[in-house]
């Protein structure tokens, strides 16, 4: 699989985007990403250039359901000989009612925001139809950006938390047990926070001190070195909205518990991946993570969303993809964010 050049730029797909997961399957691959309304999947067999890919229409929801609104972070997981979807979603356009604002103590839009899972009919991502399988228990909480944690000790669920249903901030990493890809086998009081944004750089602005309002861990995705076998959690940090957006990094020890905060490992000496102003590349984050090339020359790649214009917020937002290396720690060693030119797979 190779591009049809042997150099590309960033932006890999022209106009606003958000939130991209990228999953190589066959000779494809295929991306989600944050579209507000609905969960469009592309198909490309070039990972540096989307903008003739493939689009298929994979949920369109009706109105006055729990998620009619605000879709967000759609991931494609292949589990068990199928194609699942997890995704953000809200009934109510993240405006919620006085009654429940008014116990929260920052403004919550996202309160009523929660997690979702479509299934495929069959194992081809793209000739499947998709189906509304289940919401995920988060016990009546505020959940975003949830993906799977796939570990020989089994499937787990890690998203963005509040500790308690009106918290509204910080927003924290938790994990549950699964016993399927829609199914919480964890109640409440075995859910595990295992990251929470206390280090500066989690901070919006960068190293707040009065209060944790707009302080976030969200965006969570697993990341296996292939060598050594090592699990990753890289992670957003801080503010999606302005130029601090980063990313940080967990470690899950040799033989460790997924459900034991203890066993997890933060990067704390700063973010791993973040803003480079010297080529106008800011708020970095949201990333995931995939591979090209043949088996026995295969490279590693992180796509990921940033900005030029910090000043614009969300809506400047765009989608971009560069090579990542290993270090001899078996952790993952990103690059500057930047435009390019760039060496294509």
């Amino acid at each position: 699989m190779r591009d049809n050049s042997s150099v590309y730029t960033n932006p890999i797909l022209e106009g606003e985007g958000a939130d991209p997961w990228v999953i190589r399957s066959g000779e494809y691959y295929y991306m989600t990403y944050t579209t507000g309304s609905n969960i469009t999947i592309l198909r490309s067999n070039t990972l540096t250039d989307w903008n003739s890919a493939d689009s298929k229409l994979a949920l369109n929801p009706p109105p006055d359901l729990a998620y009619s609104t605000d879709l967000w972070a759609p991931e494609l997981h292949n589990i068990d000989d199928r194609w699942y979807i997890i995704f953000t979603a809200t009934p109510d356009g993240d405006n919620p009612s006085p009654e429940q604002e008014m116990y929260c103590p920052y403004n919550c839009p996202a309160i009523n925001h929660r997690m979702f899972v479509l299934e495929s009919s069959g194992p081809d991502p793209w000739t499947s139809d998709y189906s509304y399988k289940a919401m995920l228990d988060t016990y009546d909480q505020f959940a975003i950006d949830g993906t799977y944690f796939q570990h020989s000790t089994g499937l787990y669920h890690i998203y963005s938390c509040w500790y308690e249903k009106y918290a509204a901030w910080p927003a924290h990493l938790c994990i549950t047990k699964m016993s399927n890809p829609y199914t919480v086998s964890s109640n409440f009081t075995e859910r595990a926070i295992i990251s929470t944004p206390s280090e500066p750089w989690e901070k919006t602005p960068y190293g707040r001190t009065d209060g944790y309002r707009l302080c976030s861990n969200e965006g969570p995705q697993q990341l296996v070195n292939p060598q050594t076998g090592k699990n990753f959690v890289i992670y957003s940090a801080a503010r999606s909205d302005n130029r601090n957006y980063c990313l940080g990094q967990l470690e899950l020890k040799s033989s460790g518990d997924p459900m034991n905060p203890q066993d997890w490992i933060k990067k704390t000496d700063g973010c791993v991946f973040y803003q480079n102003p010297a080529e106008q590349a800011y708020g970095v984050g949201h990333a995931s993570f995939t591979t090209a090339g043949s088996s026995d020359d295969e490279t590693n790649w992180i796509v990921y969303h940033g900005m030029r214009d910090p000043t614009n917020g969300w809506s400047a937002r765009t989608i971009r993809t560069q090579k990542f290396t290993w270090g001899e720690d078996g952790a993952p060693i990103f690059p500057r964010p930047g435009y390019g030119p760039y060496d294509a797979p």
